[in-house]
């Protein structure tokens, strides 16, 4: 039995040596030895062998599927006035002119129906879809049957995943967090200096660079020269909650957030006494006024390092971009907008919080094949004059839509968990009355009251 133990001790013994010096010191030093780029590579080849044959296999059958199935919805592009225009002259008797018509029922129908079966929003709450299976069950539950040889490949990518890198990752992201939780207590214990800031910085960056290998994030930064500075604010899309890891390998930042209980809140505490992150109690996030007051004499402070804000307020596919809300905007400074595009071939990185817990979602990124992105740091921008917060926050996330080659909605992603505001509908009736009556849709709308 002791001999079991001795031989178990040395072979943690050894584990723990090759990822401490081949992983964990080259990471805190920000050093690549280069196995994650050859493992990317040696991934790349081989999704692209699967995906032709797949594409062999299932070609006549996706080719009647699409045939079958393409064009469903053809929606049309064009305003409520010019579609139910065309509605009206297309009628037998050549509709026209503003009085209410009972053809027009039918451009609200085709417009409920449309979105019935495929709207903006609940597509931009689920996983994005491939253009070819990359060996993991949740991309496709159905792609391992397809031949033997292909269902070996699979296991084998299963055992890969879950048998050697799982156990890796979940070494790295230990070593990081002990080291996040145990370096800022240290530094914490310093009196306020330049020396502590930096320190706070060095403990910080390496905790993240560390936890990326625990993902084998492969990350490609664009334009560093752009990077947020001290005394600004840092607006991002949303994808994840390791867009953190993923910004914070290239640079420092100030969080903000809810102050959280158990583990979350451990580290937070310890990240607290090093740095001056703003953590809000549950009152304040409901006071507004008071978080404004305090994240306006953080970025006052041109020596605090910039403020991190996701203004979408929710995890969105990777997809799109949605409504900013305008509360980061408000505050004055300068913002530094930065784009993140996931690469869902190797991973989906978007954490679909209304299906899977923050354990199940660590425990899927574990299990992909990897972590691969690319982020653009963007020229900063500043309030214009007479601009308002909604139309600087809409100019904000206009421009982090079209470098990240994301879709550009105005919709909130609130919508994720609540029903459409009353707004809403009340601007689409406005829209209407404004037609009919022919007067402006304000004045319109209270005479159709």
């Amino acid at each position: 039995m002791e001999g079991a133990w001795d031989i178990a001790f040395v072979l943690f013994h050894v584990w723990l040596s090759i990822v401490v010096g081949l992983i964990v010191l080259p990471a805190m030093f920000g050093v690549s030895l280069g196995f994650t780029d050859i493992y990317i590579k040696v991934l790349v080849k081989t999704l692209e062998v699967i995906a032709w044959c797949s594409f062999l296999l299932l070609y006549l059958v996706s080719f009647q599927i699409h045939n079958v199935f393409s064009g469903i919805i053809e929606k049309d592009d064009g305003s409520m006035e010019e579609e139910i225009g065309e509605l009206r002259r297309s009628h037998p008797k050549n509709l026209a002119g503003g009085d209410f018509t009972l053809c027009d029922a039918f451009y609200f129908c085709k417009k409920g129906i449309e979105n019935i079966v495929e709207d903006q929003v609940t597509q931009r709450f689920t996983s994005e879809e491939l253009a070819s299976w990359n060996l993991l069950t949740r991309t496709n539950n159905n792609f391992r049957y397809i031949s033997v040889r292909l269902t070996i490949i699979w296991g084998l990518g299963v055992f890969i995943r879950y048998c050697i890198l799982l156990p890796l990752r979940i070494t790295l992201a230990v070593i990081g967090l002990s080291w996040l939780v145990i370096g800022t207590t240290l530094v914490g214990l310093l009196p306020s200096s330049n020396a502590k800031n930096w320190l706070s910085d060095l403990v910080h960056i390496t905790c993240y660079r560390i936890c990326a290998r625990a993902l084998s994030a492969t990350i490609r930064y664009h334009n560093k020269e752009n990077r947020p500075k001290k005394g600004g604010i840092c607006v991002a899309n949303h994808t994840s909650p390791i867009d953190i890891v993923i910004l914070a390998n290239d640079g420092c930042y100030a969080m903000v957030g809810q102050v959280h209980g158990g583990l979350m809140g451990v580290i937070q505490r310890s990240m607290v006494r090093s740095c001056p992150h703003v953590w809000f109690e549950r009152s304040e996030m409901k006071d507004r006024h008071a978080a404004a007051k305090r994240l306006k004499d953080h970025i006052a402070d041109k020596t605090k390092l910039p403020i991190l804000i996701f203004p979408e307020g929710t995890c969105i596919n990777n997809t799109s971009v949605m409504m900013f809300k305008k509360g980061s905007f408000e505050i004055g400074g300068t913002i530094y907008p930065v784009a993140i595009k996931y690469d869902p071939q190797f991973g989906d990185a978007f954490w679909n919080s209304a299906k899977y817990n923050m354990v199940s979602y660590i425990l899927r990124m574990m299990t992909s094949w990897a972590i691969v992105c690319n982020v653009w740091y963007l020229l900063p921008m500043t309030r214009q004059d007479g601009e308002d917060a909604v139309h600087f926050a809409n100019r904000v996330k206009s421009a982090i839509a079209q470098q990240g080659g994301l879709v550009d909605l105005s919709w909130d992603g609130g919508l994720k968990r609540e029903k459409v505001k009353e707004s809403f509908k009340e601007e689409q009736q406005k829209m209407y009355s404004s037609m009919i009556v022919g007067l402006d849709s304000g004045l319109a709308f209270s005479l159709s009251l």
